[in-house]
């Protein structure tokens, strides 16, 4: 029989190669003596406010102005919007994200509220790029840069952003009739285009471009069943969209008889219409153009209250032309009369 001496006693100190074990006695004395005062958020490299302070130091040397106060990103509250296009509802419609080196230029040249400047890592930088730093260290706005992914990500995956994005609030759209009463106050012919069932960005980026490059005022979309000013048709416009206000009608085909009641031409673009474009005699009255979508065209209450529809000339083989071109063409022959009456 054994004996149960052997055996350890209980609480016994065990001997071992590296020593008796010491107790738990001074394991917690490191927490108890207390921690080290928090650094500043601007002082924490991995913090937002340390990104962004290391990005307008290093971004300052592109010619900005030093020591320009970053503000908060939540300082500049999103200004409300007159109406929202099909589909825009929650967190998504509470920002936009401007993209592309032409359209954040332009933005930040026209004094487009704005939160944040946004830099792909290693950006080339050109003559726009400085320029958009420069405008962007003037007004104080926080520069973050980012790793392309991430840009990529913040952008869409289908966006081409050229290494630059800017968050602007949601976009203010103008009152048609308020609209059409600040381009009379400054005597001129009035020029619009109303989108009637348009739901590609790109097709409103396109005709912004067009309205701005050919002397139009401005571009009406409908507030249901139409798109938006998203950041896809800003990168469209290239830029255009800073310059030509955008006004949403509640209802289309009403905002429209308000404007013939104003004494505006409401001309509708068709395929099948019965006068043709060249030598349009409304040229040099004050005119809407109505673009319907590729597929479905015109609706059919809007074509009731066109005064007129107006046809382009093509091809046989060619079935239809973009809402985007078609509505380029027409403002060229439109502005192309317009200066042949003024001569």
């Amino acid at each position: 029989m054994k004996s149960s001496g052997n055996k350890p006693r209980a609480g016994a100190v065990r001997k071992t190669r590296k020593g008796p074990q010491v107790g738990s006695g001074g394991q917690g004395r490191q927490a108890l003596e207390g921690k080290k005062p928090t650094p500043k958020a601007e002082d924490r490299p991995y913090h937002p406010a340390g990104k962004r302070k290391a990005a307008q130091e290093r971004f300052v040397g592109a010619g900005g102005r030093a020591g320009a106060a970053p503000r908060n990103d939540n300082t500049q509250r999103p200004q409300q919007r007159r109406g929202k296009p099909a589909g825009s509802s929650g967190a998504a419609a509470d920002i936009e994200v401007v993209t592309g080196r032409n359209s954040v230029v332009e933005a930040l040249r026209a004094n487009i509220p704005a939160s944040t400047l946004y830099v792909a890592t290693r950006i080339e930088v050109d003559d726009r790029v400085k320029e958009i730093l420069n405008l962007a260290t003037k007004r104080g706005l926080p520069i973050l840069e980012v790793m392309r992914p991430e840009l990529d990500r913040l952008a869409g995956f289908d966006s081409v952003h050229q290494g630059v994005a800017l968050k602007v609030p949601p976009y203010e759209y103008a009152h048609p009739i308020e609209m059409l009463d600040k381009v009379i106050s400054r005597g001129q012919v009035p020029l619009f285009v109303a989108l009637d069932g348009i739901t590609d960005p790109r097709n409103l980026g396109a005709i912004i471009r067009s309205v701005a490059a050919f002397g139009g005022q401005g571009v009406i979309v409908p507030q249901r069943r139409s798109v938006g000013l998203t950041a896809s048709a800003w990168k469209t416009s290239a830029g255009a969209a800073a310059r030509t206000p955008v006004a949403m009608a509640a209802n289309l085909t009403q905002t429209l008889k308000a404007l013939k009641e104003r004494g505006v031409f409401v001309l509708g673009l068709d395929g099948g219409g019965d006068v043709e474009l060249p030598g349009l005699t409304w040229a040099k009255e004050p005119l809407v153009i109505v673009v319907g979508s590729e597929g479905k065209g015109l609706s059919r209450l809007v074509t009731e209250t066109c005064d007129a529809i107006v046809s382009i000339p093509i091809n046989s083989s060619t079935e239809s032309l973009n809402a985007g071109i078609a509505a380029s063409v027409t403002l060229y022959e439109i502005s192309k009369l317009r200066a042949k009456k003024k001569k």
